[in-house]
């Protein structure tokens, strides 16, 4: 069982450590269960972050009406096709959207029930063969038929950092990550608000290099 206060405590000295910096803490609570998110929002946190999606929807769906009502959930996860009609039902936030396949069949979905999905795109900055996501020129080719798609609004982008990588790299694939966002916009005069980068392993990095939101699980619950 995840205690409340440990939860507490770690959150207090993660928010220590990427101050002045004020991302929202997006609590990876794939691994846990309901406790684990019940603690949490107990701590004060209102973002959590699932990649499955039956297992996250049953979870979802036994927790306490107050915190599924004042919560945000963010399908963080690869989004299977057969997946897609579920997840647009049942996620505020799809933070991986791969493919322009992927975007397409959210925003049909999305439509069918009268929503409009809010959605980040994923950036796959080091073009590592076994993660997916757009790489930066696919994503330049792309992005116009992304703002097509009026079943989506896309908030920003999401990217993940190689494992193990070095300080040095981390900031220039995260400040990478940034200056691309900024250059959609000017260069297809849009606005996007968000940039989910930083995870356990490199969320100071991260924040600091501009994040507004941090995905981190195992810092917070152990």
């Amino acid at each position: 069982m995840i205690m409340q206060f440990t939860v507490k405590e770690n959150l207090s000295r993660i928010q220590e450590e990427i101050a002045p910096y004020r991302p929202n803490i997006i609590a990876v609570t794939k691994y846990f269960d309901r406790d684990a998110i019940e603690a949490a929002y107990q701590a004060g946190l209102r973002n959590f972050g699932e990649s499955r999606v039956t297992e996250a929807v049953l979870k979802i769906s036994g927790l306490p009406q107050d915190v599924k009502e004042n919560s945000t959930f963010h399908f963080i996860g690869h989004l299977q096709s057969n997946k897609v009609k579920k997840a647009v039902e049942h996620f505020d936030v799809i933070q991986s959207v791969d493919s322009l396949k992927l975007a397409s069949l959210i925003s049909e979905a999305s439509k069918t029930i009268g929503k409009v999905q809010k959605v980040l795109i994923q950036l796959n900055i080091a073009n590592e063969i076994q993660k997916f996501g757009f790489s930066k020129e696919e994503l330049f080719e792309v992005f116009p038929e992304l703002l097509k798609l009026d079943g989506i609004e896309i908030a920003g982008l999401m990217s993940m950092a190689p494992l193990g990588a070095c300080e040095n790299t981390l900031r220039e694939l995260f400040t990478d990550v940034a200056l691309t966002k900024a250059q959609l916009e000017e260069k297809f005069n849009c606005k996007m608000n968000e940039l989910s980068m930083g995870m356990s392993q490199d969320y100071q990095i991260a924040a600091q290099c501009g994040a507004t939101m941090l995905r981190i699980g195992r810092k917070l619950f152990s």
